[in-house]
């Protein structure tokens, strides 16, 4: 078990940063978090996906519904998990996470403001033909009716207010090394 350090514990660093990096299926996320990480010193990835599935391992159940971020508990977590590891360690938080609506990207973004912790928001975003071609040719997860449900979402956030709120990063004729340079490179301004 690692120690904490004395130096960071109870305290956001004034180097802690959280690299959030959002966009659709298909856009690169978890393999550019990764890259991300690798380039930044003292950074780890934290993926609020795990916030998600363990609030489905709630049992009984919550109140159906077809994405675990509209449960109202979701959002005020990833903020409080984000904000204690960041206390433990300090350093750079990478977190690949899809968020498209907009009211729950407040409610993140208020949140870990309200902690002091700043956020460099960056949109993965490659085109809809290369995105329905990554999803349909993912030799990993495979073809995804869910993950195609989402390009339609994510266009209509990036046009009226996702594309606006952050940096964004076009993947379409980008490798994930590329892409991860470049937001490593924006970070480090």
């Amino acid at each position: 078990m690692r120690s904490k350090s004395p130096s960071r514990a109870g305290l956001l660093g004034s180097e802690s940063v959280i690299v959030w990096l959002n966009g659709t299926h298909g856009a690169g996320k978890t393999t550019t978090s990764g890259l991300v990480q690798q380039l930044i010193p003292d950074s780890r990835v934290f993926d609020a996906e795990k916030v998600g599935e363990t609030l489905m391992d709630v049992t009984p159940g919550l109140p159906a519904t077809n994405n675990f971020q509209h449960w109202p508990p979701w959002r005020p977590l990833v903020v409080e998990t984000a904000r204690h590891i960041l206390e433990y360690t300090g350093g750079t938080l990478v977190m690949p996470m899809t968020v498209l609506v907009e009211q729950y990207w407040r409610e993140i973004s208020a949140g870990l403001a309200r902690h002091s912790i700043p956020v460099r928001h960056f949109v993965l975003h490659a085109d809809q033909d290369t995105l329905r071609a990554r999803i349909e040719g993912d030799t990993v997860l495979g073809p995804s009716t869910f993950r195609l449900a989402y390009l339609e979402p994510y266009a209509e956030a990036a046009r009226t207010w996702l594309h606006s709120e952050a940096e964004v990063i076009d993947t379409t004729r980008l490798t994930p090394d590329q892409a991860a340079e470049q937001i490593a490179c924006a970070v480090d301004k």
